[in-house]
């Protein structure tokens, strides 16, 4: 299918499904699945994002603006993954018990708020990656209809464009959670340290793709190319080591290799889930 039949297709999956609960984080996938359900659906949709520290500032204000700019209904729901033991021990799949609780929790919402099904916005691409999430998603249930008819990052960025969503060329996201080494132990202030510095240099407007990757005493900085060639050598570089440092960071350094998605991944991409079974 081309980009128009699988737009089409979407469409057609989405009524089929009935009313649905969208969890909503305000990126690109989740942006283009939102526009379609409501087109769908018309007022038989609910946006539904997390509340975690897990999750950056600006993102959750993000979706609360993006979700009124759609005229969708829109509900902020506390996470509480941070309560689990698995989940804050940092293992490789951590993601899988995170996305198993939200979506959990989902999934009682939208049964007490008479929804038909719960819809998240991963893509086609995303089965290509390291994301113990999608068995979480699949385990309980949680369709993901942007993956199910086919669609691809850069055909949702250019489906995205032709609707005029402001998303089209957002930046990817993620959890703030994978800025931390696996297996160091995940906590609130870790994760307001690395919201703090990667607010601060978003704010100056130097780079569009920031992490702050933490470990403990030392911070290191992946910025994109523009990144990198605007901080060295600049005054901006001595911007950043001082409010870096306030926030308890005692080494700044900057990797040279610049920004690449997933660079904390663990090498051996299969993992076990609670029973043992290996995943990709």
């Amino acid at each position: 299918m081309n980009i128009h039949e699988k737009h089409k297709r979407l469409l057609e999956v989405l009524k089929d499904g009935g009313r649905a609960l969208v969890a909503f984080s305000g990126g690109v996938d989740s942006t283009l699945l939102l526009k379609v359900a409501s087109e769908a659906l018309s007022d038989g949709v609910l946006a539904v994002t997390a509340v975690s520290a897990t999750y950056a500032r600006h993102e959750q204000e993000e979706a609360v603006n993006l979700a009124r700019k759609l005229g969708v209904r829109h509900v902020m729901v506390a996470s509480d993954e941070m309560d689990l033991p698995e989940f804050v021990s940092n293992p490789e799949n951590k993601c899988y018990h995170c996305k198993k609780r939200r979506f959990s929790q989902l999934l009682e919402l939208s049964k007490v708020k008479g929804y038909d099904a719960v819809l998240d916005g991963t893509n086609a691409d995303d089965h290509h990656d390291f994301r113990p999430g999608l068995q979480a998603a699949q385990d309980l249930g949680v369709r993901s209809p942007l993956s199910e008819v086919g669609l691809t990052k850069s055909e949702i960025r250019l489906l995205s464009k032709q609707m005029e969503l402001p998303t089209w060329d957002k930046p990817s996201l993620a959890c703030l959670a994978t800025r931390i080494p696996c297996h160091t132990p995940i906590t609130v202030e870790k994760l307001k340290q690395i919201d703090d510095a990667e607010t601060f240099i978003r704010d100056m407007g130097i780079a569009r793709q920031i992490r702050v990757r933490h470990y403990g005493a030392t911070a290191r900085i992946e910025l994109d190319k523009s990144g990198l060639s605007k901080i060295i050598g600049s005054g901006v570089r001595e911007e950043v080591v001082v409010y870096l440092k306030t926030l308890g960071f005692q080494f700044i350094t900057l990797d040279l290799e610049g920004y690449r998605m997933g660079s904390l991944n663990p090498k051996d991409t299969m993992f076990r889930d609670e029973e043992g079974k290996k995943h990709a």
